[in-house]
């Protein structure tokens, strides 16, 4: 029996041009292929423009970055060799090394390096907070470059190592000469996969070719850092939108690995002795409701703070995750759990609609059309959406849940016009447990008011000072500076935290080398 997707496939394959595609879908017969079904379609291929996980897997895959997290969140060196710092730790040198060269033979040099890392500045959470630090960069030669300071910056590495949000890759110096404000659209990088753009069927497939020519690091692959050795000659992501129909090309040995098999369903699949399902990091997901700050009546944090007395966790986890095993309430912004896990300032926030009506009266609120753009693609998504949108009609509220494929979803989210005029009011969705698990990497926790924060753009000067008070204070006073600003979080909710979960990854036993990390990785994984 076809299974969905490759009935999809092939008749996109009949309508398209068959001499374009045909070529790049020839294999040579013992050609080892690890067969995907990913989160979601790869739709943006800039993993600088946007915050999209499927786009950041697929960056890692194609780019590198300068260092890497291990397993536990420490940067060790991917794309440097070398690197040292002054005593004063104003100035810090970095040397690439040897053998770097983009998918096209061009070698990687600082000229590629430099406005590379300043786009990133410009764009990611991690990246703005260095920027604030710092003085200039400036190339030594074309293998070593210097970034200086202003004040020093301990946190220096694992910023560009960062593995979550916008990530720090490196780019050819040509690539980012257009329009900043487009997403680079190239797909040259320096990495162990090459994007294979002649087989990519929107809605369908995404196809990743080992790079033959790229050296990798002789350290054992660790997290992101360490060895990336890729062992199978190509990956190919086959877009499976239905759960039950993943379920069963699992199960028939279709596809080898399921990105984010439907919890509701791992019960079945994991019956099967040909099936294993592994964990993807220790630190739980985050699910978010975020709404649009730049606009009635979430401009006002009093309407931000009724979505939170609105948001009733077990409803919209069970919907989304099933089983309880599979979540737990948690309202702290930094993941119960971890390092920085409090919920400092929640303690009273618990469902109470007449509590949120009064804060909807408060910020002006008189029934106004609420756009939430919502998908069913990634099933948990949708079926959360309508939880939260039925609570808030609950309330009062006028509410428009728009659906449409991620990609177009994701697409939106980004769109600063009036909701009338092609925007938004709020969104649900979700974030690693690396990526939220610190004021420093958590992107919807970032007020600036520079509006180059997670979309959504929440201004909050206080609540940046806060931010910036807990990564300047020492280990005596972190704890202090970290109640002080979850306190003021939980009462200007630049997003609604709706719980969290640990997502698995299913995979055929005949594939091996699956490395924890904050996102799916391609390389180290064998098939038999």
């Amino acid at each position: 029996m076809k299974s969905r997707w490759l009935t999809t496939a092939c008749a996109l394959l009949s309508l398209a041009a068959a001499p374009a595609i045909a070529p790049a879908l020839a294999q040579a017969p013992q050609a080892k292929v690890l067969r995907v079904a990913p989160s979601a379609d790869l739709t943006q291929l800039d993993p600088v423009f946007g915050s999209i996980v499927i786009t950041r897997i697929y960056g890692l895959m194609v780019y590198e970055t300068l260092f890497a997290w291990d397993s536990k969140l420490v940067a060790k060196p991917q794309m440097v060799s070398s690197w040292s710092t002054a005593p004063d730790g104003l100035s810090w040198r970095f040397t690439l090394r040897p053998g770097l060269k983009f998918h096209d033979g061009q070698a990687v040099t600082t000229a590629d390096v430099i406005p590379s890392l300043q786009r990133w500045m410009k764009r990611d959470v991690v990246g703005q907070n260095l920027a604030k630090s710092l003085a200039g960069i400036t190339a030594v030669d074309a293998d070593t470059f210097e970034i200086r300071l202003s004040k020093p910056y301990p946190g220096m590495l694992f910023a560009l190592g960062s593995g979550i949000g916008q990530i720090p890759i490196i780019m050819r110096a040509a690539d980012l000469t257009g329009d900043p404000d487009k997403p680079v659209t190239t797909a040259i990088g320096s990495g162990p996969f090459r994007f294979n753009k002649q087989a990519r069927i929107v809605g369908a497939l995404s196809v990743f070719d080992k790079n033959t020519d790229y050296i990798p690091r002789e350290e054992a692959p660790d997290g992101l850092s360490g060895g990336r050795r890729v062992k199978v000659d190509r990956v190919e992501w086959k877009v499976i939108p239905d759960a039950a129909t993943a379920a069963a090309a699992m199960q028939a040995g279709e596809i080898d690995l399921w990105e984010q098999p439907s919890l509701d369903l791992l019960s079945t699949i994991k019956r099967d002795r040909n099936i294993r399902i592994v964990k993807l990091t220790d630190l739980a997901n985050q699910t978010m409701l975020r709404p649009n700050s730049l606009y009635p009546p979430f401009n006002d944090p009093r309407a931000r703070l009724a979505l939170a007395y609105l948001v009733n966790q077990p409803d919209i986890m069970a919907a989304g995750f099933g089983d309880k095993e599979n979540w737990q309430e948690c309202r702290g912004y930094f993941i119960c759990g971890g390092p920085y896990g409090t919920e400092a300032g929640t303690e009273a926030i618990r469902p109470n609609i007449a509590k949120a009506r009064e804060l909807l009266a408060q910020a002006g609120y008189k029934g106004e059309t609420l756009v939430f753009p919502s998908t069913r693609e990634i099933a948990w998504i949708g079926l959360m959406a309508e939880v939260v949108a039925d609570e808030m009609k609950q309330a009062g509220m006028n509410v428009d849940l728009v659906w449409g494929d991620w990609g177009t979803t994701a697409g939106r989210q980004r769109n600063k016009s009036a909701p009338d005029k092609g925007g938004w009011n709020l969104f649900a969705t979700g974030a690693s447990g690396p990526t939220m698990h610190s004021p420093l990497t958590n992107i919807g926790t970032n007020m600036s008011c520079d509006g180059q924060n997670f979309p959504g753009w929440p201004c909050d000067e206080a609540s940046e000072t806060l931010r910036q008070a807990f990564l300047d204070a020492d280990d005596a006073h972190k704890a202090a500076a970290l109640d002080k600003l979850h306190r003021h979080l939980a009462e200007v909710q630049p997003y609604i935290v709706m719980g969290q979960y640990k997502q698995p990854v299913a995979l055929r036993s005949n594939v091996s080398g699956f490395l924890e990390s904050p996102v799916i990785l391609y390389w180290n994984l064998e098939k038999q």
